[in-house]
């Protein structure tokens, strides 16, 4: 009985074995080992290329102004100075744009994300009224948007104007992300929830203790998304903030372009000329470090949490 038994699970096992020694001879194939060579240098040269202008903008910034004026080119600085970041944080417009951009990408964030979630879960129940109808509406305003004009006409309205909600507000529900989250709770094991409401779980329970929970890779990942967007926003604080005080680092940037714009500590020393190329690379800098920062905290839901919710299986 038992030499049968090992016969019938040595039978079994051969085909398993059989396709991983195929699957081990196919690329270790001469053809399949130049292809990952190619492979790998392929994306090796495409990641130099992503990572050039940053490690071009990163050294520039510590050059000294006469090396700036003098080589267009180069990827080390014959000697480094601090008188570019020096100059970006004398200044006192910089601290308050810092802390207004930080504030305003956290709040909209997470405002952001709140009403995304809100709209999706709903819209991922079948049995909703209206939902073909919502979702239409969604579709449509993701192909056709109302532009610059009638948004500016309904924020001054609304009396926004000169108010960091103007900033958060227009653009809190995008329809893609809308969609992509929505594929995602539709997915879910619908089992899951049927034991919930089996050991007496409301509505709001399933997607508190159930949903939410399951979700955190696609969150993070359009968390990520909105915080980036919010970060990098220049349009918005142009048209809706005309008090410079409430200005985010995205104006500051645009300011600093010219260093005659920039009111630092050391402008009223005789004879004092502000780093004007040097600020700029300095501000880029600046401005980039903290949603780089930021990046690694959500890199594992990355990957994940774009697929999850675009591949409905």
């Amino acid at each position: 009985m038992t030499e049968t038994t090992t016969g019938i699970v040595g039978i079994a096992r051969r085909p398993r074995r059989t396709t991983q020694r195929r699957e081990r001879y196919r690329y270790n194939t001469r053809a399949g080992r130049v292809f990952d060579v190619f492979n790998l240098v392929f994306l090796i040269a495409i990641g130099l290329v992503a990572l050039f202008p940053l490690v071009f903008v990163f050294v520039r910034s510590f050059a000294p102004e006469a090396e700036l004026e003098s080589s267009a080119f180069f990827l080390w600085p014959k000697q480094f100075t601090l008188e570019a970041y020096t100059t970006v944080f004398s200044t006192p417009t910089f601290p308050r744009a810092l802390i207004t951009t930080v504030v305003v990408t956290a709040v909209g964030t997470v405002i952001q994300l709140f009403l995304t979630v809100l709209m999706a879960y709903p819209l991922s129940k079948r049995g909703l009224p209206g939902r073909n109808l919502i979702m239409s509406a969604v579709v449509f305003a993701m192909v056709f948007s109302g532009g610059m004009i009638p948004t500016f006409l309904v924020v001054k309205n609304l009396g926004l104007l000169n108010n960091y909600l103007a900033l958060i507000l227009p653009l809190a529900i995008d329809p893609f992300s809308l969609i992509i989250v929505k594929n995602f709770f539709q997915n879910l094991p619908a089992e899951l929830e049927e034991a919930a409401r089996v050991d007496g779980a409301s509505d709001f329970g399933v997607f508190w203790r159930i949903a939410l929970p399951l979700s955190k890779p696609v969150l993070a990942t359009f968390a990520l998304f909105y915080a980036v967007a919010i970060w990098n926003d220049y349009m918005s604080p142009l048209l809706y903030l005309n008090n410079s005080n409430m200005w985010t680092l995205q104006m500051f940037l645009q300011q600093a372009t010219t260093a005659s714009n920039l009111q630092t500590a050391q402008q009223n020393q005789p004879g004092y000329v502000p780093p004007s190329e040097g600020v700029k690379y300095a501000v880029v800098v600046v401005s980039t470090i903290p949603v780089l920062l930021f990046y690694p905290f959500l890199q594992k839901h990355f990957a994940k949490g774009m697929l999850i919710g675009a591949v409905k299986g």
